[in-house]
């Protein structure tokens, strides 16, 4: 709270929009990636003190308009998951503890140059970045956790990078971003991706089961053979 305290102006009257008037997304495949993002992050969340949001304009320094950022995703520990038609640092009193920024042509300059330097401002310890296309960011994914001065890049040993503040491990799977947990490995998956992947294990325990029928009719047959070649 206190890194916070030089944004806040009590007797500050201002009008803070909830737009800027830009489009949310460049293309289908980003928009769609940004959504995704945030539905896996609520659902990994879901009934606790946890707000996860994107999109949304962030204010960080009452009285000024002007200050604000457009985060694609952030999560804040320690308030509720409500619906918000703005997010004010000041209100709060607690900046966000991660934000993740879908890359492309439009946002790449800015992501790269322009936001981390606003996210180390007002405290935010983890940044991560995802380039759905592999066309804008080498690697694609990128991630940065905060130290004493500063942001620090985080070094994919093979097995994605770690977010120590959402205890999930970040890969990125042929332009998908992908979120494993530290405590039991299992893959997040949306809604309807857990049902297309319950038909999946369904549908191999059909072929299995009837591989094994198929193996128990074989297996009857020989015998029959076996036994009228006997007689």
């Amino acid at each position: 709270m206190d890194k916070l305290k030089k944004y806040v102006h009590p007797f500050t009257s201002c009008n803070y929009p909830e737009s800027d008037g830009k489009p949310m997304g460049e293309t289908d495949e980003h928009r769609d990636a940004m959504f995704r993002h945030i539905v896996l992050l609520k659902r990994y969340y879901l009934g606790q003190k946890v707000y996860v949001t994107g999109d949304l304009l962030l204010y960080y320094e009452q009285g000024n308009n002007k200050k604000f950022l457009v985060p694609d995703l952030f999560v804040v520990k320690g308030i509720e998951q409500k619906n918000r038609r703005i997010y004010k640092l000041w209100s709060t009193g607690i900046a966000p503890c991660v934000a993740i920024e879908t890359t492309s042509k439009k946002t790449k300059s800015k992501d790269i140059r322009v936001k981390p330097k606003l996210f180390e401002l007002i405290g935010i310890k983890e940044y991560f970045l995802i380039d759905p296309t592999s066309d804008y960011l080498d690697p694609p994914l990128q991630g940065y956790r905060m130290g004493k001065d500063g942001y620090h890049a985080l070094v994919d040993e093979g097995q994605g990078l770690v977010s120590e503040e959402l205890q999930l491990r970040l890969e990125e799977e042929e332009g998908v971003l992908q979120f494993y947990r530290l405590d039991n490995g299992k893959r997040l998956l949306t809604a309807e991706e857990e049902e297309v992947s319950a038909k999946q294990k369904e549908q191999e325990i059909r072929q299995d089961l009837n591989a094994a029928l198929d193996r128990v009719r074989e297996l009857e047959a020989q015998l029959k053979r076996r036994n009228g070649t006997k007689k």
